[in-house]
């Protein structure tokens, strides 16, 4: 499940028009109303998107909030990542940075650069299902990497133009007022397009020695991130252990990984995971590795996935990869 940082709450928050009520969607997503604001602390992204969603449809300039917010951003609300963007010689390093190192401010959401005829695409890929919210907010982040570039370079910034992969919710006269180019809607991408001169202009507070000092404390983010498994992969591998002795149950799992069964199902419920969903990924992930990388033959992998008989395992492995085993096997012997 993915996750945003609660700045991105705030923030929202603090630009709805005036009268607008918020507090029952606050306490929706368990935040206290007074609460400081903390980059680290994370919220779902799909309650996140929700909330953005229902205060656009409160605020009565609904069009236009997701630029608002973006338009305030400051590269000092990010923590370390802020100040490793602002800190970088030039823009060129700031977006590297972000492309870098942009998971320590959520897992939703990630950037790349790349260059193209034009110029430089910067582009975001969000995680998520094209709700209403989500595309709010993809407005917002671009908004903000437009802000955060202008407030860092030493000379004037501004994009060639800006695009979005949906529609336009409103008179798109509204997005290229703010962005200050063109703006293209139902593009197939989420991306700033800036120059190469203007990624080459040094930023105000380039330092390379600095920006080194705020990479190494970024990486060792990033690995704090990285060293404690996930709920959802600690299961998978603990039932893809079990599975030649059969299908484990929920309460055999919890007990391999150190709690009861009441506690491992609410915890995948609070991270909208289900026990025979992930049994499922387990069982599909080791029947690909067999057929990948090993000789067994289709009814021995069918025994060690935990089937009593090939033609079951036949049928699952074709509802999962719309392949029957035998093609799927062939088919990546090709790719070899």
């Amino acid at each position: 499940m993915s996750d945003i940082t609660s700045l991105y709450v705030h923030k929202v928050l603090g630009h709805v028009s005036a009268g607008v009520e918020t507090g029952d969607l606050l306490e929706d997503l368990g935040l206290a109303p007074d609460g400081s604001v903390d980059p680290k602390l994370m919220v779902s992204a799909n309650q996140f998107y929700d909330f953005f969603a229902a205060l656009a449809a409160r605020d009565p300039d609904g069009l236009s909030l997701p630029t608002r917010i973006g338009a305030t951003m400051k590269t000092d609300e990010y923590g370390a990542f802020g100040l490793a963007w602002k800190s970088a010689p030039n823009l060129r390093g700031s977006l590297m940075r972000s492309e870098r190192f942009g998971r320590v401010m959520g897992s939703a959401e990630s950037y790349t650069l790349q260059e193209c005829d034009e110029g430089w695409f910067f582009s975001l890929d969000k995680a998520g299902d094209g709700r209403l919210g989500m595309l709010l907010s993809n407005e917002a982040s671009m908004s903000a990497v437009m802000t955060i570039c202008q407030e860092v370079s030493t000379q004037p910034f501004q994009q060639l133009a800006v695009y979005f992969q949906h529609p336009a919710r409103g008179d798109p006269a509204v997005y290229q007022a703010h962005f200050g180019c063109p703006v293209h809607f139902e593009s197939g991408r989420d991306a700033l397009l800036i120059s190469d001169q203007s990624l080459s202009v040094p930023n105000r507070l380039g330092d390379e020695t600095i920006a080194q000092f705020f990479d190494q404390h970024l990486e060792q983010e990033l690995a704090k991130l990285a060293e404690p498994e996930s709920l959802e992969k600690r299961v998978r591998l603990a039932v893809a252990k079990m599975l030649s002795e059969g299908l484990p149950t929920l309460s055999l799992i919890a007990s391999s990984l150190g709690m009861n069964a009441r506690t491992l199902q609410r915890r995948l419920s609070d991270q909208e995971q289900s026990f025979q969903n992930l049994v499922d990924q387990a069982r599909r992930e080791l029947a690909q590795q067999l057929l990948r990388e090993t000789d067994y033959s289709l009814a021995e992998i069918a025994f060690l996935t935990g089937f009593a008989e090939q033609s079951g395992f036949t049928r699952a492995f074709k509802r999962w990869s719309g392949k029957t085993p035998r093609s799927y096997r062939i088919g990546t012997q090709r790719q070899m």
